[in-house]
Order: C-alpha cells, then structure tokens, then sequence
C-alpha cells in the first residue's frame, strides 16, 4: 500500500503565515455566510412583497414554507458563527514565538552514604579435646597384636556470642532546589480580521403588519421567580402599527386580528428555565416551554387572535429558583417575530391555533 504524500510548500509556512492562513480562512466563511443571510433576506422579501418582478402577493402557505425554511438556515448560521468564532478566539490568542527554556538549576549535594559497620563479636572458647585410647604394648614378632579401643571424641565448644550491631549513619541533608528559569517573552499578537459587510435590511411590507427585533448582543441578566422579560434592540423592523417601549422588551399591537408569533432564545449554558410570551399581562400556556432537564435552546411559534392595542413580551422564567442567563452573542441569543395573517375578522380561528417547535439541547 502506498503512503499518502503531501505537497511541498515553497517558501516553507512560518507560525505567524500558518496563523494568518488560518483567519483569513475565518473571513472567507464569514463572507459565505453573510451571502447566505442575504439570500434569506429576498425571501423575506417575496413574503412581504418588494421582491422586484414580483406580480403575485405570496399566499398563506407560502408564508409558511417559507418562514420555516428561513428559521432553520438561522438556526444553521448560529451554529456555524459560534464555531467560527471559537476557531477565532484559539487563533488570536495562539503565541507566534514561544519563549526560551529557563537555564536548569544545579544539583544539590549527595548525602553520605551508609554508617560504618559495627565490629564483629568475639569467638566462643575452642571446646576441651576428648582423650585419647592407650595404645597396647608392642609384642613380639609374630602374629599381629589386637587393635587398641578408639578413645571417645571430645564434646564440641559452645558458641560465642554475636557482638552488638553498631548504629546508622545520618542522613545526609536534601540539595538545594535550583532557580527557576526567567519566563520567555509573550508572542506578538495576531492583526485583526477585517469584518464582514452586513446585510441589507429587508423592506417593510405595504400590506399586513409585522415586525421582528432580536438581541444579538450577548446580554447577561438575572432572571426572577416571576420572570424577567428579554430585551430586544437590535435589528428592530417594525410596521407603523407595532411599537416598542423603550426598554426593548413591550411591543404593541394597534390592529386587531389574527396574528403568527414565533421565538427564538438561546444561551451559553444549559439552564433549568422556560421561555413563555406574555400577551396583555398574562402568561400564554400555549407559547410556554417548561423542559424537565437543563437545556440551552428555546424555540416555539403560535397563531392567536389580538385585540386592538395588545402587548407583547418574551420572558425567561426559573423552574425552580431564582438565577442568572447570558444570551449568546454575535446575532444567535433572542429574536421575536410577529406576523398579522389577517385583518380583523378573527371569527373562524380558535383563540389559539399552535405550532410548536421544540428544540432541547440535553445537558
């Protein structure tokens, strides 16, 4: 099996040039999704009818399609801005030169070794010898005289006693620890990215109300045992007839009928909280996500019927106890949008006719 090869790069890439292909690889995304952002902006644009060219209003169903396919490519965005963005971070705070290894400390000293070894005991006493047999007188020459009696062997000594074991020799002291090295200089850093053109803001429809405001600026706010409502300042389109407090977080409807509201939040932690609209002062069950885990995305739409001069609120709501929410920033924490579908003959809907659109993320 061959061996994958792989290009030889001339002149060889430094850390500073592979850090700067790196962002720059960044931007070009960022370019792609701005181009993507803009593409949603003309379907925008047909459902509220100033697409150039265009002879026929859209129809509800079309309405629909497209509302839906523009919230998922959002959704998609969001997702792919946040990975860009911590790509970015990791680069920018890469070091272009690492600093030199500090100078190693000199060894401490050896201890002695071992104490001296204690001297040897004495020997026992050497046991008395046994006596020895008589020997018998030598005869005449002749026959071979008897052979004497072996005399019995004497008993051996006892042993002597072990001599004490002398003592141990101190430990010798620990060296000194050696100077830590001076630190290395911190690199210098990265030149900045150059930011992406924003998109066109999409026209505002001659016909029906309708109005989207979202945060995108990564807000951090505590969230009561009542419920906090979520400011929304940015990217505000809003028809004459729906207006905003100034807090961001109130908008009211002038014209009665039947209206589409859907939502979006999404925060940097999972949390054990819930998103519910509250129309005229009172919580709307069928708008209301109450997950029974930690979760950090939010997203729910509803149709229902508005008097004249209703308001409006998105609002984060503890499970349990009371606590603290940031939004994620970079145009994916929170965004409302309220579309009229009607005018204000509002008989032949329920009061609540819901979509729901739910989307945890387990913790």
């Amino acid at each position: 099996m061959s061996m994958p090869k792989f290009p030889q790069v001339d002149p060889p890439l430094t850390r500073e040039g592979s850090l700067n292909e790196i962002i720059s690889s960044i931007a070009a995304e960022e370019l792609s999704l701005s181009h993507i952002l803009n593409a949603e902006g003309e379907k925008l644009q047909y459902v509220l009818g100033t697409l150039p060219g265009l002879e026929e209003a859209a129809a509800f169903d079309e309405v629909m399609k497209v509302n839906q396919s523009v919230q998922d490519t959002l959704s998609d965005v969001m997702e792919q801005q946040t990975l860009l963005t911590a790509k970015l971070s990791a680069a920018m705070k890469a070091p272009i030169l690492p600093g030199p290894a500090g100078p190693e400390g000199p060894a401490g000293p050896e201890g002695p070794a071992e104490g001296p070894t204690g001297p040897t005991g004495p020997t026992g006493p050497t046991g008395a010898e046994g006596p020895a047999g008589a020997t018998g007188p030598t005869g005449p020459t002749g026959p071979e005289g008897p052979q004497g009696v072996t005399g019995a062997p004497g008993s051996p000594g006892a042993t002597g006693e072990m001599g004490p074991t002398g003592p141990a020799g101190p430990t010798g002291p620990d060296g000194a620890a050696g100077p830590v090295g001076a630190a290395g200089p911190a690199g210098l850093p990265g030149a900045t990215g150059a930011i992406g053109p924003a998109g066109p803001t999409g026209a505002t429809s001659p016909g029906l109300p309708a109005a989207f405001a979202a945060n995108t600026q990564g807000s951090t706010f505590s969230v009561a045992v009542g419920g906090t409502p979520i400011s929304l300042p940015n990217a505000q389109v809003l028809s004459p007839s729906i207006t905003v407090n100034s807090g961001n977080t109130v908008f009211t409807v002038a014209e009665a009928g039947t209206y589409q509201i859907s939502y979006h939040v999404n925060t940097t932690l999972a949390l054990l909280m819930g998103t519910r609209l509250v129309i005229n002062g009172t919580n709307n069950v069928a708008s209301t996500i109450a997950p029974v885990v930690s979760t950090s995305s939010f997203e729910n739409q509803i149709t229902v019927n508005l008097t004249a001069n209703s308001t409006i609120s998105l609002q984060l709501y503890p499970l349990t106890l009371a606590g603290a929410a940031v939004l994620v920033g970079n145009g994916a924490g929170a965004s409302l949008t309220i579309i009229q579908l009607d005018g204000s003959d509002s008989t032949n809907i329920p009061e609540h006719e819901v979509e729901k659109e739910l989307d945890f993320e387990v913790a």
